[in-house]
C-alpha cells in the first residue's frame, strides 16, 4: 500500500533523518515539505528542506509556513541542540537549484487535500502551527484528509522542555488545542515512545555505511545533536523522535497504543501540557467532550532500527 503525505517539518537533525527515510521508503509518497519555525527560524527552516530536497534529489513543492506561536512572542529556537545552521554545524552547503512554492503552508496543505480528498495523512514533526491556520483557512479540512501523526506531546511520561511539555506542543500550544481538538483521526507519537528509544552512535554510522549521501549527511551533522543526548560517563546516544510516525504507517505492528480524550494546556504552568484520559478513566463532561486521539505507549525497538537502516539501505 502507497501513502501520501505532507510532511510538516521544522529541520532539524532528526526531521533531516525522518525526511530522508520518507525519501527513501517505496511505500511513501511525499507531496511535499511544509516548514514551520520550531527548531530553527522559520526561513531557515525552509530553506533547510530544501536543501534537503536537492542532496535527495527530489523535486517536490517546500513552502514557508508559519514563523511565530499562535499566542505570544518569537520562539528562542533550539539551536543549542540542532547547531546554528539546524544542521549541526557543518557547514553544508545551501541548496541553490531549488526555490520555495509560493504558496503559504497552510494553503498547500489545503489545496493538496482539495486535489486528493481522503488520501493525504498529515505527518507533522514540528510545532502545529500551519495544521491549526490550515483549518482557519479551511474548516472542512477533517473530512479532506485521511488522518493526522503527529510527533509530539508526553501522555504519560514527563516532558522535555518543562516537567510536563513536550518541545514541539510546547513551541505553539495554543495552535496545537486548536488541532487537538478538530474533528480528524490524530494518532500522537509523543516522548512516551520517541524519547525512551534510545539510538547508540553506532546507528548513524550504519546509515552511512547503507547510505553515503543521505546516512552520510545524517551521520555528519548527529554528531552534534549526539553531543547533546549524551551524558559523562555514558555511551554516545541520541533519540530520533521524528521518524517515528513515518515508521508507524509503513510497520504499524511495531506499536502499542492507548486511545484516551486529550486536552492540551495553555496557561502559564501547564503551557504545552499533553493529558491523556484513556477511555473509560474519567465520567467527567470535561474530559468526554473532548476529542480522542490514539497515542503511541509502547514500540519495538529492534524492529524500529531494523527499519530505518534497511530503508535507508534502498
Amino acid at each position: 500500500m502507497s501513502y501520501k503525505i505532507i510532511l510538516d517539518t521544522d529541520p532539524g537533525i532528526d526531521d533531516a533523518m525522518a525526511i530522508f527515510f520518507a525519501f527513501q521508503a517505496p511505500d511513501i509518497e511525499v507531496l511535499g515539505l511544509t516548514t514551520v519555525f520550531g527548531n530553527v527560524p522559520v526561513t531557515m527552516a525552509a530553506q533547510n528542506a530544501l536543501t534537503l530536497c536537492e542532496l535527495a534529489g527530489k523535486d517536490i513543492p517546500v513552502t514557508k509556513g508559519v514563523g511565530m506561536p499562535w499566542v505570544g512572542p518569537e520562539s528562542s529556537y533550539a539551536h543549542f541542540v540542532h547547531g546554528d545552521d539546524g544542521f549541526g554545524n557543518i557547514d553544508f552547503p545551501a541548496a541553490t537549484q531549488r526555490e520555495l512554492d509560493p504558496r503559504s503552508s497552510a494553503q498547500f496543505i489545503v489545496d493538496m487535500a482539495k486535489k486528493y480528498p481522503g488520501e493525504i495523512t498529515l505527518v507533522a514533526i514540528g510545532p502545529l502551527g500551519n495544521l491549526a491556520l490550515a483549518l482557519r483557512l479551511e474548516p472542512d479540512l477533517p473530512k479532506l484528509v485521511k488522518g493526522v501523526s503527529i510527533m509530539g506531546g508526553a501522555a504519560f511520561v514527563p516532558g522535555n522542555v518543562t516537567p510536563i511539555a513536550e518541545a514541539n506542543i510546547w513551541n505553539d500550544a495554543h495552535a496545537a488545542e486548536i488541532v487537538f481538538a478538530a474533528d480528524w483521526d490524530i494518532t500522537m507519537f509523543g516522548l512516551d515512545v520517541t524519547n525512551v528509544v534510545r539510538f547508540k552512535a553506532s546507528f548513524v554510522d550504519s546509515l552511512a555505511e547503507k547510505n553515503s549521501t543521505l546516512g552520510g549527511f545524517v551521520q555528519k551533522s548527529a554528531q552534534f545533536y549526539i553531543d547533546f543526548y549524551t551524558k559523562d560517563s555514558e555511551e554516545r546516544v541520541c533519540c530520533f523522535h521524528d521518524a517515528f510516525p513515518l515508521a508507524h504507517l509503513i510497520q504499524p505492528q511495531l506499536f502499542e497504543f492507548t486511545e484516551g480524550y486529550a486536552r492540551v494546556g495553555t496557561g502559564e504552568l501547564d503551557r504545552g501540557q499533553t493529558v491523556v484520559a484513556p477511555e473509560g478513566t474519567t465520567a467527567s463532561p470535561l474530559w468526554l467532550n473532548a476529542r480522542k486521539v490514539k497515542v503511541a505507549t509502547e514500540v519495538d525497538r529492534k524492529g524500529l532500527e531494523d527499519l530505518f537502516v534497511s530503508t535507508y539501505a534502498l
